[in-house]
């Protein structure tokens, strides 16, 4: 994960590294369309047109499904890896649905610390997830949504032990 002080290192490392950064999600994403739809099934941007603006978690919510919500940035290189990794899983799992949510705000590169949906939630790492249970209480978040994510993976076998 990628919190606000370790930002700027971040940024530093990548402007060193940009061309391999660029090449490197020019890969991943001809890699999922060759897949298929990158978003397919329950995995959906939920902010689409609407980056970094408020937004109500709860409106977001599949009644009758656990809810993991994604809070993240196109700039951050965790956030991309997770991205197929986050399909696998939903494609595994009928019972959950992922929501997707861009925190940056079309004009700011780099991750969008101040962006509205950023404040909104006090984000200070991205990726950042919410669980929701299919009664629609939240049930984790944080590193300990991550947690069930990643036992979630490792139940699936996309990760290994």
């Amino acid at each position: 994960m990628i919190d606000k002080a370790g930002t700027r290192k971040y940024l530093r490392a990548m402007k060193r590294l940009n061309i391999c950064l660029l090449l490197s999600i020019l890969a991943l994403s001809f890699t999922l369309g060759l897949s298929g739809s990158a978003w397919a099934g329950e995995v959906q941007e939920a902010n689409a047109g609407r980056c970094g603006e408020n937004l109500d978690c709860k409106s977001l919510l599949v009644p009758g499904k656990v809810t993991v919500i994604e809070f993240y940035s196109p700039f951050c290189f965790p956030c991309l890896l997770l991205a197929p990794l986050l399909e696998k899983l939903s494609q595994s799992r009928p019972e959950l649905s992922v929501k997707k949510l861009n925190i940056n705000r079309p004009e700011v590169q780099g991750i969008d610390w101040l962006s509205p949906l950023a404040q909104q939630y006090e984000l200070r790492s991205v990726p950042y997830f919410t669980i929701f249970n299919p009664q629609g209480k939240l049930v984790a978040e944080g590193s300990a949504a991550l947690q069930q994510i990643e036992r979630w993976l490792r139940e699936a076998k996309i990760l290994k032990e």
